[in-house]
């Protein structure tokens, strides 16, 4: 078996799946008041922002700058929600959890099929090398790199730079691949697509005749932009980091790389809460039912957990050069 990369990942690996898998299964269970609390405390605002934001343009530039920004947070706040409707965790009712996924979905610019029908995939294959592709950050392994074409090192690493990716990407994928079908797609997701699309053109036709359209693109777009650009930064740090491991099928587990392909990031209080505790994310691949405001409590509980060595603010600015998978060195690398 492959060397792990951190002694706290060696000393995880040595405990048996089943000697605590038992012990999150009771935090499995939603709780419908934290589910309408986070729900009123994460939607409320979010539509109050607007209002704010509207009348402020009249007021100062400066103050409806730092309530667009507010406003992302939420976003990003109502994406998590959107999330864990998907997963079937924040609600006991199958139904319930649609309902709300898809408008929170609509308000992300995302539709709720589609997008978790390849994140369930996702889980489902998260560090396997021979399984890349679905839901996840383009990755190349370096041998993969050096037998590529021009054309193609060419558009990997457009991919992967910085200013591509969190710059451009965020607005590329609200607004252009999320409104589009594929061939592969059922018709279910592809009917989600279609009525997601008609609801944000009639959101927009109604937002354009209450506050003008050029006033709804640019406070939408702003807000798409910056919250984008915080989930795509969440996303990328859930699998990119020093010490990931990636597996071949034959040696792919699905708890080991939960614990060592999936990152723990470590947040101040507020970040923490805006996201959602997403940063718990080796928790949540290890079980994808807990619901996201139980992932602080399975954390404190469960001294496993705090074994997984933290990402912090620092160490995450040093994972954009890492850019392959090498693996002879069974680490990711630079170009």
């Amino acid at each position: 078996m492959k060397k792990m990369k951190t002694i706290e990942t060696e000393n995880i690996n040595q405990n048996p799946w089943l000697h605590f898998s038992k012990n999150l299964e009771k935090y499995r269970t939603p709780s419908n008041f934290k589910s309408l609390w986070q729900i009123i405390n994460s939607f409320i605002p979010y539509v109050g922002l607007w209002v704010l934001i509207i009348y402020s343009l009249n007021i100062s530039l400066w103050l409806t700058a730092i309530l667009i920004l507010v406003a992302a947070g939420f976003l990003v706040r109502l994406f998590i929600i959107f999330h864990d409707c998907g997963h079937g965790s924040f609600f006991k009712s199958k139904k319930a959890n649609r309902i709300v996924g898809s408008i929170f979905g609509i308000l992300a610019f995302t539709p709720y099929d589609k997008w978790h029908t390849q994140h369930l995939k996702h889980h489902a294959t998260v560090g396997n090398l021979d399984k890349r592709g679905v839901g996840d950050v383009w990755t190349m392994t370096r041998e993969e790199y050096h037998a590529s074409s021009k054309r193609k090192k060419f558009e990997y690493r457009m991919y992967r730079n910085p200013l591509i990716m969190f710059g451009l990407g965020p607005l590329f994928v609200f607004l252009i691949t999320n409104r589009l079908t594929r061939k592969w797609m059922s018709k279910k997701e592809k009917m989600n697509v279609y009525v997601t699309n008609l609801v944000l053109v009639v959101i927009a036709v109604i937002m354009s005749l209450l506050v003008g359209f050029k006033t709804y693109l640019i406070v939408q777009l702003l807000i798409l932009q910056i919250s984008g650009i915080a989930g795509f930064w969440l996303f990328y740090l859930q699998h990119q980091f020093e010490d990931v491991t990636w597996f071949r099928s034959k040696e792919w587990n699905y708890q080991t790389v939960a614990l060592s392909g999936s990152s723990y990031v470590r947040f101040p209080k507020i970040l923490q809460w805006f996201s959602g505790n997403i940063g718990f994310h080796h928790i949540h691949h290890i079980n994808a039912n807990i619901p996201n405001y139980h992932l602080n409590k399975v954390f404190r509980e469960n001294s496993v957990f705090s074994q997984v060595k933290p990402i912090t603010f620092w160490a995450s600015i040093k994972t954009l050069k890492l850019r392959l998978w090498d693996e002879k060195q069974q680490k990711l690398v630079s170009f």
